[in-house]
C-alpha cells in the first residue's frame, strides 16, 4: 500500500475509505480503511496489481475530497530509458451499498500490448466496536466465514446464528479466474489479460455490493462504463444545492467553509423511517463511527442548518418521532416520551453485545427535540409538522418532568450507565464531568447545559401550545414551569467565588466546580439574564478558554485539563457553534467575531472543513491548529457550523 492519504466516500448511509493509490489494507484502529454499511465492514482486502507487481501512484485520490467520486493516476513499473508501457486510470464511485471501480488502461506504446491485471478482494465483515483501538474483544462463538467464485466474480458470506451478511464482487468483463489465496482466510484473487491495441484503451467495470443482514437490497448494479457515468452524473446532481448568501464583511474563509459543509451535510445524509413509515433523510453523525441517527447530534446539526436547509430538520423530528420510547426498559434506557440517543444496525448490537441497538442514555435529546420543532415552524413559517407531532411533543414534556427529574429534583439529571454511557450529555466520555481536581462527578448528574435546553423548550413547547394546538391553559403552565427552572438555576449554579456557572450539581447537590465551555451554552438556550449571559460570555473569550482558533471545553490552569483529552481541554466546533449562537443573542457581536474568526482560520486550515474535535494547544503553542488524534472527518454538527456562524454574524 503506497504512503498516500486515505480518501473518503460518503453516501446515504454507505462509505468508504480508500488509500491514496484507491486500494484496501483492512486496517483497525483509530482510521479503519474499506467499505461500511449498517455498522459492519464489507469491503476489508482490495488490492491492484499489473503485471505481478503493485503499480506507483502518479496521482493520488484527493485524500481531502468527500462525496462519491474519487480516481488516481497509476502506473506499473518502468525506467527513464524503458518508460511504462501503459498507464492505469483508476475511478471510484459510491452509491447505496455499491463502491463502482473503472479500471481504463492507457496504452503509450505503438504496438500491441498485454496486460495482467489482478484485483485480490476479501470480507471480514467486522463490526465497528470491533475495530475500535480500545481492546476490546467480543466473542462470536459459532460465526462461519465463507467464500465461493462465480462467473462473474466471487461471493463472500458470513454467518451466525441468525444472522446473515453477504459481498458481492461482479465484474465486466468477467475475470479470466478466480482464485482462492492462500494464507489469507477468504481472499480471492481476479485475474484478467487486458489486450491494449496500439495507443488505444481497455477497461472493466468492477462493483462491491453489500448485503448487510436485515437491510434492503440495493439497486440494480451498472455493468458498463456508460451506465456508470449516468449512475454518477445523477447522483452528484442530487447533492448539489444552491449556497447561502454570505455577508461581505463575513470573515475570510467563511463562504469556501459553508460550501463545504453544505457538500458533506449532503453526503453525510442517511435514509430513516418517519412515524407513519415513510422514508426521509437524516444527518448522521459522522465518519468513521458514527454514520447513524444520533439524536443530540443530528438535532444540532438540524438546528445549525435550518435557515438554509430545513429539509433536514423536518427528517430529523420525523425520524426521532418514529424511535421515541415507549415502555421501561432498563437494558437499553428507554422511557416513555424520552428521545433516543442511537440507532445501531451492526451484528454487536443486535446479539446485545453492546447497548446502542435503540439506546435512550442522553438527557439532552428530548428538550433539544421540542426546541428544534418550535424553531422549524417559526423558521419554515410551517405548522402542519407541529400538529402531527403534537402527541410525541406532548410526551417529550411529559418525560422531562416524570423520568427527567424535573418533578423530583427541578432539574434534568442523569443516572451513569455502568453498561453504557457514563456521562449523558453532549460530554459523554468517561470523567467528562469533573471537579475541578479530575475527579469524576457522581449521579444523578445535572449538567448546566441540559438545564438551558429544558428552559427553552419548556418556552417553546408553550409557543406551539398557544399558537398551533389550541391549549393556552397547558401554555400557562409550561411557561411558570419555566420562570421557575430559570429562578432556581441561577441560585444553585452560579458560583460566586469564579464568578461562572457550575458545570453541573452531583447527586448531593454540590456545584461541580471546574470552568468549562457548557456555561455558553445558558447565553443560547436564554435561561441566564443579561447581566449574567455578559458575564459569561467575556470570561469565555479570556486566553485560559480561548485558544485563539476556539473555546477550550476546559479552561486551562484547571488541575483537570488535558489539550488532548476528548472533553477536557480540546475544542469542538460545534460546542463554539452554540456559544456563538449565544454571544450574537446576548448582543456580544465583537466575542462572536472572534471566536467566529478563529474558527474560519481552523478551517482553513484544514481544507476548509472543520474537524469534529482539535487539540487545545493554542497560537502561542503552534502556527497551525494541532489536531486531536481520533477525531471523524467529516462529522455532521462540524459541518453544519460554519452557517450557525453565518446566522450569528447576521444578527443584529
Amino acid at each position: 500500500m503506497n504512503a498516500t492519504a486515505d480518501t473518503t466516500l460518503v453516501h446515504a448511509g454507505t462509505f468508504a475509505v480508500l488509500g491514496g493509490d484507491g486500494g484496501v489494507s483492512g486496517r483497525r484502529g483509530a482510521s479503519p480503511d474499506g467499505v461500511f454499511q449498517r455498522d459492519a465492514r464489507h469491503l476489508s482486502l482490495w488490492s491492484l496489481t499489473v503485471d505481478g507487481a503493485a503499480p506507483a501512484v502518479l496521482v493520488p485520490s484527493a485524500g481531502e475530497a468527500v462525496g462519491d467520486f474519487a480516481g488516481c493516476v497509476l502506473t506499473p513499473p518502468g525506467t527513464r530509458d524503458e518508460p511504462p508501457g501503459y498507464t492505469v486510470f483508476r475511478e471510484q464511485s459510491l452509491a447505496p451499498g455499491v463502491l463502482t471501480e473503472k479500471i481504463r488502461l492507457v496504452s503509450n506504446r505503438s504496438d500491441t500490448t498485454v496486460a495482467i491485471v489482478a484485483v485480490t478482494a476479501d470480507a471480514d465483515f467486522a463490526d465497528q466496536f470491533e475495530l475500535r483501538s480500545d481492546g476490546r474483544s467480543y466473542d462470536k462463538g459459532g460465526a462461519r466465514r465463507t467464500a465461493r467464485s462465480v462467473p462473474d466474480g466471487v461471493v463472500f458470506v458470513y454467518e451466525r446464528d441468525n444472522w446473515l451478511s453477504r459481498t458481492t464482487v461482479s465484474a465486466a468483463p468477467a475475470p479470466a479466474a478466480v482464485v482462492p489465496v492462500v494464507g489469507r482466510s477468504t481472499a480471492h484473487r481476479l485475474e484478467w489479460q487486458m489486450e491494449l491495441p496500439p495507443h488505444g484503451t481497455a477497461e472493466l467495470v468492477l462493483s462491491v455490493t453489500a448485503h448487510p443482514h436485515g437491510a434492503p437490497a440495493p439497486e440494480a448494479v451498472p455493468t458498463t462504463s456508460e451506465a456508470v457515468a449516468a449512475r454518477d452524473a445523477g447522483l452528484a446532481a442530487a447533492g448539489r444545492e444552491a449556497p447561502p448568501a454570505i455577508p461581505h464583511d463575513a470573515p475570510a474563509g467563511l463562504a469556501a467553509a459553508c460550501a463545504r459543509g453544505l457538500s458533506d451535510l449532503a453526503a453525510l445524509r442517511v435514509p430513516a423511517t418517519g412515524p407513519d413509515g415513510e422514508a426521509v433523510l437524516v444527518p448522521g453523525a459522522g465518519v468513521p463511527w458514527f454514520l447513524t441517527l444520533f439524536g443530540r447530534d443530528s438535532l444540532l446539526t438540524s438546528l445549525f442548518a435550518l435557515p438554509y436547509r430545513p429539509d433536514l430538520a423536518a427528517g430529523t423530528l420525523a425520524a426521532l418521532a418514529a424511535t421515541q420510547g415507549t415502555e421501561y426498559a432498563a437494558d437499553r434506557g428507554e422511557q416513555p416520551g424520552r428521545i433516543v440517543h442511537e440507532i445501531r444496525h451492526g451484528e454487536l448490537a443486535h446479539f446485545r453485545q453492546v447497548p446502542y441497538g435503540r439506546y435512550y442514555g442522553s438527557v439532552d435529546a428530548t428538550p433539544l427535540f421540542l426546541v428544534l420543532l418550535d424553531s422549524y415552524t417559526q423558521t419554515a413559517g410551517d405548522s402542519a409538522l407541529a400538529s402531527r407531532l403534537e402527541r410525541q411533543a406532548r410526551a417529550a414534556v411529559a418525560w422531562m418532568f416524570r423520568d427527567g427529574g424535573l418533578d423530583d429534583s427541578g432539574y434534568l439529571v442523569y443516572t451513569p450507565d455502568p453498561h453504557g454511557l457514563v456521562n449523558q450529555n453532549w460530554k459523554d466520555s468517561a470523567g467528562a464531568i469533573c471537579f475541578r481536581d479530575g475527579t469524576q462527578a457522581e449521579g444523578p448528574i445535572a449538567v448546566a447545559e441540559a438545564q438551558g435546553y429544558a428552559y427553552d423548550a419548556l418556552i417553546r413547547t408553550a409557543r406551539l401550545a398557544r399558537t398551533v394546538w389550541n391549549d393556552p391553559d397547558w401554555a400557562d403552565t409550561l411557561d411558570a414551569a419555566a420562570a421557575c427552572l430559570r429562578t432556581r438555576f441561577v441560585n444553585d449554579f452560579w458560583m460566586t467565588g469564579p464568578d461562572f456557572p457550575a458545570l453541573a450539581l452531583d447527586g448531593q447537590g454540590r456545584q461541580v466546580d471546574s470552568l468549562a465551555s457548557d456555561a455558553g451554552h445558558l447565553l443560547w438556550s436564554g435561561i441566564l439574564d443579561a447581566p449574567y449571559a455578559h458575564r459569561v460570555g467575556r470570561r469565555l473569550l479570556e486566553p485560559d478558554f480561548f485558544s485563539g482558533w476556539a473555546i477550550r471545553t476546559l479552561a486551562s490552569g484547571q488541575p483537570c485539563y488535558h489539550p488532548l483529552s476528548y472533553h477536557r481541554g480540546s475544542c469542538w466546533p460545534h460546542d463554539n457553534a452554540v456559544v456563538l449562537l449565544g454571544l450574537a443573542r446576548c448582543g456580544l457581536h465583537d466575542e462572536a467575531r472572534r471566536v467566529a474568526s478563529g474558527l474560519m482560520e481552523a478551517a482553513a486550515h484544514h481544507g476548509d472543513r472543520l474537524p469534529e474535535v482539535m487539540a487545545g494547544y493554542g497560537r502561542s503553542d503552534h502556527p497551525r491548529p494541532v489536531p486531536y488524534p481520533h477525531s471523524c472527518s467529516p462529522q455532521a454538527w462540524a459541518a453544519a457550523t460554519p452557517l450557525a456562524v453565518l446566522t450569528a454574524l447576521a444578527q443584529p
